[in-house]
């Protein structure tokens, strides 16, 4: 009897052993990775995972670490590496494109008349339909879209009315065929510089003038290498919050719910953070000294009318059978801002 005791005892310690390994198999881990720095109060993805971070872990047993400031490589690699599943869950921006090609269309320039109208069409039926086109170009789900900022001119010529100032002026723009589009339909001359040399190029007169979000021109200081800031506000940059597909498939749909939901608040806070650091840059450029001028309704009709179509022609022919995706975007707008 003694014998059958000791056996039973036994074979349940062997059970319950195996159940907790079993069970610590299964812990998930997410690594989370950005290229921002990582204070949550002036970092747009810097906010959105820390508030992800916080969510996940309170409501799961899911841990997240977090790798901030291109500590696992740039956009790219970061990508790349959320498509192999070695890291599970990446924010990024440009990169987006070249895994999947479409999302370029959120780039065409004065497409979106202000942030809100950005954030109503990505969050609507057009932001989901993108998304799952996306999820299967890349296998890459999009929890969330965030917000990078939006881009506005500056130079160290004369003040920019309308596209006719621009002409003769040169402009550094990122090494992407649709900035270099975008420069010359408004007359201005695109000069790709690397951004680590922008300073030096503005300093030297290499370039003249550059375009960016204010709070990237204030918290670099670049306001103190130009003298005028036009908002014309020619591109809304989008933030993608993304998971790994076969990782989130590999969740239960407890766990699925709650990433969910913290992917969407993250995305939500990130867009606030950028819009608070966008004002206080906005305030202190004044304050230092910068000549900041709104171009009226009409000025900024003649910023799109030079702008758009050379940019959407262009980037027809880029995206061939993916085309649709302008004129989809195009009516989305339009339904939101009660033009269709």
């Amino acid at each position: 009897m003694r014998n059958l005791t000791t056996k039973a005892l036994t074979g349940a310690a062997a059970a319950l052993t195996l159940s907790l390994g079993a069970g610590m198999a299964e812990a998930q881990t997410i690594r989370f990775a950005h290229v921002d720095p990582e204070d949550w109060t002036s970092s747009k993805k810097g906010a959105a995972a820390a508030i992800f971070e916080n969510i996940v872990e309170a409501q799961t047993d899911v841990e997240v670490d977090l790798f901030p400031a291109g500590a696992l490589g740039d956009e790219n690699e970061l990508v790349e590496q959320a498509q192999e599943g070695l890291t599970q869950v990446v924010m990024v921006s440009g990169a987006m494109s070249r895994v999947c090609a479409a999302a370029q269309v959120l780039d065409i320039p004065y497409m979106f008349p202000d942030p809100t109208v950005a954030w109503d069409v990505l969050d609507g039926p057009f932001g989901d339909a993108l998304a799952q086109h996306c999820l299967e170009e890349s296998g890459l789900r999009t929890l969330a879209y965030g917000e990078t900022g939006v881009r506005h001119f500056t130079n160290n010529q004369r003040e920019i009315r309308t596209p006719a100032d621009m002409e003769g002026l040169r402009f550094r723009v990122q090494p992407i065929p649709l900035y270099v589009e975008l420069v010359e339909g408004l007359g201005g001359e695109p000069t790709p510089v690397p951004w680590t040399e922008l300073p030096n190029a503005l300093a030297t007169g290499v370039v003249d003038g550059q375009e960016n979000p204010v709070g990237v021109i204030y918290n670099n200081n670049l306001h103190e290498l130009q003298d005028y800031l036009t908002l014309d506000g020619h591109v809304y940059a989008t933030d993608f919050l993304l998971i790994n597909e076969e990782f989130y498939q590999s969740l239960d749909p407890a766990e699925q719910a709650v990433i969910d939901r913290a992917g969407r608040i993250a995305g939500t806070m990130g867009r606030a953070i950028q819009q608070f650091t966008s004002a206080e840059g906005l305030r202190a450029v004044s304050e230092e000294g910068m000549e900041v001028y709104a171009p009226t309704g009409e000025e900024l009709a003649q910023f799109r009318d030079a702008a758009q179509p050379a940019v959407a022609e262009w980037l027809r022919g880029e995206l061939g059978d993916d085309a649709e995706w302008i004129d989809r975007l195009q009516d989305a707008v339009a339904e939101v801002t009660g033009e269709s």
